[in-house]
């Protein structure tokens, strides 16, 4: 599946004469440049602070930007005016990776750091939700199956109990990420999507005509009871706090982080824990990622060496800082791969498929 570029003379050349022709003011950026998710910014910028402190370098600069935000930017070019590395909570698709190449970023090296649950969170003194995803796609989708095979209708439903009469006589609002964010693409992939296969026409439709079938099984309603709140998963703890009736889609390591003041509901009748998500029993758990543009390690200071500490053990390891933030550990084997793949910055390469 993957296969190894190597960096051209013309390539280097050509950010060497970026850095040559830049101002005075770009010329002086001394420090690493970080954009991207805003699952991962809670443990990039941890990881920058201690670097910042603990090192002869700069602090680097972190931007919650959301994934695919942050993919763009960081695919628009070589040079000082360009991120270093983006965070993503998914993994980089291959039109984006040739996004990077037509803009001559032709060596992106993919580090894997953990795993993250998305979860499904409310206050905590409100109604504990026990759900499926199948329950879930029937919440938020635009439109779902009608009577008939091939029919679907605009979702009709809009309390909890319409769908289920086992779940809570609330009405339906959830508070979401936006289109940019990696965790509304995961969402889609793990809820959404396995939803919307528990239906047998759709389950065919998804082999048949997958066009037709991301359509149906991605949309998400637009009628006011899916509240899109930003690349900000500390404002949908805040909102959540302030509206007892109020689901939130979030990061595991915000649950983990506000426990006093909400709670995750079960999906699929697991309950996420580090235990559950490490072990992918959590039906909807995903691996969080950084890349990292290999050229720019050559010229920007303090770069490698934010990458050897980002993937130390006393920051991605089991009793790792950043463990005690919410990020759930590969496990040793991962990590020992990851480790050596970052020191020997081995670049990715997508297969076409």
């Amino acid at each position: 599946m993957f296969r190894e570029k190597t960096i051209s003379a013309a390539a280097l050349a050509s950010l060497l004469l970026l850095w040559s022709g830049a101002t005075d003011a770009q010329r002086a950026r001394d420090y690493v440049y970080v954009v991207g998710s805003s699952t991962v910014y809670p443990f990039a910028t941890v990881v920058a602070e201690r670097f910042g402190r603990a090192s002869r370098f700069r602090t680097p600069k972190v931007e919650a930007t959301g994934s695919g935000g942050g993919i763009k930017l960081f695919c628009d070019g070589l040079g000082i005016g360009f991120p270093d590395v983006v965070n993503s909570s998914r993994r980089i698709t291959r039109s984006e990776l040739d996004s990077c190449e037509v803009n001559g970023v032709n060596e992106v090296v993919e580090v894997q750091i953990g795993y993250d649950g998305i979860v499904i969170a409310n206050a905590v003194d409100s109604p504990p939700l026990a759900v499926t995803r199948r329950q879930l796609y029937l919440a938020i989708a635009q439109r779902i199956p009608g009577s008939e095979a091939g029919e679907t209708i605009v979702n009709p439903h809009r309390r909890w109990r319409d769908i289920d009469l086992s779940l809570p006589d609330m009405p339906i609002e959830v508070l979401g990420p936006p289109p940019t964010s990696g965790t509304r693409d995961a969402f889609a992939r793990l809820v959404l999507e396995e939803g919307c296969r528990t239906w047998p026409w759709l389950a065919e439709l998804a082999a048949s005509d997958p066009d037709r079938f991301l359509g149906l099984c991605h949309g998400v309603r637009e009628d006011g009871l899916y509240v899109e709140t930003g690349e900000n998963d500390n404002l949908v703890v805040q909102k959540l706090q302030a509206n007892p009736r109020a689901f939130g889609i979030l990061g595991f390591s915000f649950l983990d982080q506000n426990t006093e003041s909400i709670k995750a509901a079960r999906v699929d009748g697991k309950a996420p824990t580090f235990e559950s998500i490490a072990d992918q029993s959590y039906p909807v758990s995903r691996p969080l990622y950084f890349y990292v543009k290999k050229s720019h390690v050559r010229v920007i200071p303090g770069l490698r060496e934010f990458l050897s500490e980002f993937t130390h053990e006393r920051s991605w390891g089991e009793d790792g800082y950043l463990s005690y933030r919410g990020l759930v550990p590969l496990s040793d084997v991962e990590r020992r791969a990851m480790s050596a793949q970052v020191a020997a910055l081995t670049p990715l390469v997508l297969a076409r498929q």
